[in-house]
């Protein structure tokens, strides 16, 4: 239920009813805006009493929050959400732009790769330093010694770092190096995972499962919500659907129906999207005319000898040309991209 309270209403009208949410067995989350006061009852909604939340001091009106997933819900926030991590800012007419390598691989290429991507405007350095693989013969990542050298990374640019946590037992050694934390395709219905990260300070970036519907997605988000973290961005990558001409589809309608329906961010990810480097640069601009508000692009020195994903890689020089094309887009959207935000 949404108690939408009076503009005359007092911050003793304000406890009192946050103290009858609580009493229905029900969680209060409370929304102050800068005209009225909104506490969001979570819970039942077919428990006893709840019709007395109507008659409460201070209480205008009472509306049902009528999707599934209640705290990302525009019914409960009707503004857009923004989500700031150190140089990355996501969101009200800022792009946000998370570029590099796949996989953390030595020094020398995630510094390499940082000092390029700022150079060509990103905003925020991406790298797995966890990487869960379809085979246990395949590179897993450096782990800590790999989040490690992204924080080596930031130093030397400044760039927020993007990277996955895979496992509850990691949330707070990611944590303790990254500015983001991704939550990657696979573990997007991992729920004890989901609310290991909502209980931490970091922003989100959560990833939709290959098979998941939207609501399923969303429904993912309001785990990491309900944690109390607020700071979450959905990251469309691509889903499974009968064609093999790509890696996956990515479904460009996901940015402007999603953004209908939710107050989250929306980001693309047209490298996992299309598992083609020449691809990558199109789907992009597509992202950016589409209304995303965000676009992650893998990145690296030598595609071509990368350790994972080095197919849907760019070069620096394909990244910068890229750069320049989606600039051009966002301007033409009244936008601004990357580090130009």
């Amino acid at each position: 239920m949404i108690v939408v309270m009076k503009r005359s209403a007092s911050q003793q009208d304000i406890d009192s009813m946050i103290q009858h949410v609580e009493s229905l067995g029900m969680k209060p989350v409370v929304l102050t805006g800068t005209e009225r006061t909104v506490i969001a009852a979570i819970g039942d909604e077919r428990v006893a009493g709840v019709s007395s939340l109507e008659s409460g001091p201070g209480v205008d009106e009472v509306h049902p929050i009528l999707a599934p997933y209640k705290l990302a819900s525009r019914e409960l926030q009707p503004e857009s959400s923004v989500i700031r991590a150190g140089s990355l800012t996501v969101g009200n007419g800022h792009v946000g732009v998370m570029a590099g390598p796949c996989s953390v691989e030595n020094e020398e290429q995630i510094v390499a790769t940082a000092k390029a991507v700022k150079a060509a405007g990103a905003s925020a350095l991406r790298g797995g330093a966890f990487k869960p693989r379809t085979s246990p013969y395949s590179f897993q990542g450096l782990k800590e010694e790999g989040l490690k050298l992204l924080a080596t990374a930031r130093a030397e640019t400044g760039l927020a770092v993007v990277t996955e946590v895979v496992a509850t037992e990691d949330v707070d050694i990611v944590a303790e190096y990254a500015d983001v934390l991704q939550i990657g395709a696979r573990n997007m219905q991992n729920y004890r995972l989901l609310e290991a990260v909502g209980k931490t300070s970091r922003p989100v970036l959560l990833k939709r499962g290959p098979s998941a519907t939207v609501d399923e997605w969303l429904l993912a988000a309001e785990y990491i919500l309900d944690g109390g973290n607020p700071d979450v961005m959905l990251c469309e990558r691509g889903i499974r659907t009968f064609e093999a001409h790509t890696r996956f589809t990515l479904p460009l309608a996901s940015a402007p129906y999603v953004q209908q329906r939710t107050h989250l961010p929306v980001v693309m990810d047209p490298s996992h999207g299309t598992g083609h480097t020449a691809l990558v640069p199109a789907m992009a601009r597509a992202s950016i005319a589409a209304g995303a508000d965000g676009i992650i692009v893998e990145v690296h020195p030598s595609p071509d000898h990368a350790m994972s994903d080095g197919y849907q890689s760019l070069n620096f020089q394909q990244f910068e040309d890229m750069m320049t094309e989606c600039r051009r887009i966002a301007a033409a959207m009244d936008r601004k991209l990357g580090s130009d935000a």
